[in-house]
């Protein structure tokens, strides 16, 4: 296992070694001994996996609030996405900052997200299959969604006119975010 820092503090890519031959490949998702000595020691409680039937589909940006916060551990399983992460932590130097990266499904790539992210995707192919791991598990009071398009956090998403749920389409700005934490 390799892991890799990011630009924003705690957020990191880890890569897990992939073993292929010419039936294909076997990697290791997840392996509590191995993530705990590489300092990674999250208990996860949720697995999800998302199916996403088209090309430009975008998930996102969402959070749950504390008590309820949630870590994850994405990865793609067949298919690729555009997987960002939003620093929504208080107290962080990079509050409000967001980090990028293009994950496709078998290259033994992750992204470790830690609790007080907003999260999102967009697929860059037909018939993608994403899987996450939750630290928590999910509590719809405390779901935050942020807008997808918010200049605010000023994401670059590969396809301008994504397929979004109604959910989606309803997300508050980081601005409202922001005035919603400092009343809290």
């Amino acid at each position: 296992m390799k892991i890799l820092e990011t630009p924003i503090q705690d957020l990191l890519i880890i890569e897990m070694p992939v073993f292929g031959d010419d039936r294909g490949f076997f990697t290791e998702t997840y392996n509590a001994d191995t993530f705990t000595s590489g300092g990674v020691t999250l208990q996860f409680r949720q697995d999800n996996l998302s199916y996403s039937a088209g090309k430009g589909t975008l998930r996102g940006m969402h959070l749950q609030k504390d008590p309820h916060a949630q870590a994850k551990l994405i990865t793609v399983l067949k298919g690729k996405v555009m997987d960002v992460a939003v620093d929504l932590r208080p107290d962080s130097t990079t509050f409000g900052k967001h980090f990028g990266l293009e994950i496709e499904g078998g290259s033994g790539k992750f992204l470790m997200i830690p609790e007080g992210f907003a999260h999102g995707f967009q697929t860059l192919e037909d018939h993608t299959y994403f899987l996450y791991k939750c630290s928590n598990t999910y509590h719809k009071p405390s779901e935050v969604t942020l807008a997808w398009n918010d200049p605010g956090m000023g994401i670059q998403w590969p396809f301008p006119d994504p397929i979004l749920s109604e959910k989606d389409t309803k997300g508050i700005s980081l601005e409202a975010f922001t005035q919603e934490l400092k009343h809290c």
